[in-house]
């Protein structure tokens, strides 16, 4: 049985591309939901419609685990998932705790991008207020660069005119460290280390997310020996044109040489050796 990953669109493949690294050896069915993407743009009611018939029909395709690899989708509706489902379902959320401990340690400020929706979603002010005893936390919606993902545009001529405009309000040396918190973000963390200084953390839960995916499948004992083949879905469209699964493996490059930048050189002929495993 293959491991069901769900985004609204193409955000949901940073997290994908974590567990490719990880879990080379399982099959994958991947669901963007093009047809309703951007879900942080829409109300609650329609997210969480769209969501239960996205994961209906990864049911019926038979998966044995199911990650949400959409912020959005998951402060709406995991819990709700979980109660109807019986296989472990991981959610991915910004990774606020880990950011205010680095960012109180340097007397600094966290700065968390994420879409409209999840900055009104009780859940998400619920984690903040419950952790942010300082008030240390600033929230920004970030949509254009969800559109820009979902236009395969990563060109920084195009991209940091945006952010720059976004950010203009904000005293940027105030903060320690920026929170990535949708999915489609990590596309632009090249563009926004030429914003920040250096020492600013960026941060995001992809990794995490897939490392908590491995711990679920170890737990209960899921693991199997697949041949790391991954199937694309767009709204419940099997996607089969030869340049789009091209796009979807150059989203994967981007995400190995974004890697690359942040690792030391040391490491990088380790990751370079996977690759024949991230772009079936």
């Amino acid at each position: 049985m293959k491991i069901g990953f769900f985004d609204s669109g193409i955000g949901g493949m940073t997290v994908l591309y974590h567990a490719l690294r990880l879990l080379p050896r399982e099959d994958y069915i991947y669901y963007a939901d093009t047809q309703h993407v951007p879900y942080g743009e829409k109300s609650k009611t329609d997210v969480k419609k769209y969501v239960f018939e996205a994961v209906d029909f990864l049911v019926r395709q038979g998966i044995k685990a199911l990650v949400i690899a959409c912020n959005t989708a998951t402060s709406i509706a995991a819990k709700e998932l979980r109660e109807k489902y019986d296989f472990p379902i991981i959610g991915i959320e910004p990774a606020v705790k880990p950011a205010i401990l680095r960012s109180q340690e340097q007397g600094r400020r966290v700065l968390v991008f994420t879409t409209r929706l999840t900055l009104r979603e009780e859940k998400f002010n619920n984690l903040v207020a419950r952790l942010d005893e300082d008030h240390i936390v600033d929230g920004l919606a970030l949509p254009g660069l969800v559109e820009f993902a979902e236009r395969f545009e990563f060109n920084e001529t195009v991209v940091r005119p945006y952010l720059t405009t976004q950010l203009a309000p904000y005293k940027l040396e105030e903060y320690g460290t920026v929170v990535l918190g949708c999915t489609h973000f990590p596309f632009y963390k090249d563009t926004m280390k030429t914003i920040f200084a250096p020492e600013v953390d960026i941060i995001d839960g992809g990794k995490g997310t897939a490392e908590n995916l491995a711990r679920t499948l170890q737990k209960a004992n899921k693991f199997q020996q697949g041949t790391g083949s991954v199937d694309y879905y767009m709204s419940g469209n099997k996607v089969q044109d030869p340049q789009l699964l091209q796009q979807y493996g150059r989203l994967l490059e981007r995400l190995q040489m974004l890697d690359n930048l942040q690792s030391p050189t040391s490491q990088r002929g380790c990751q370079e050796q996977s690759l024949h495993y991230l772009f079936p």
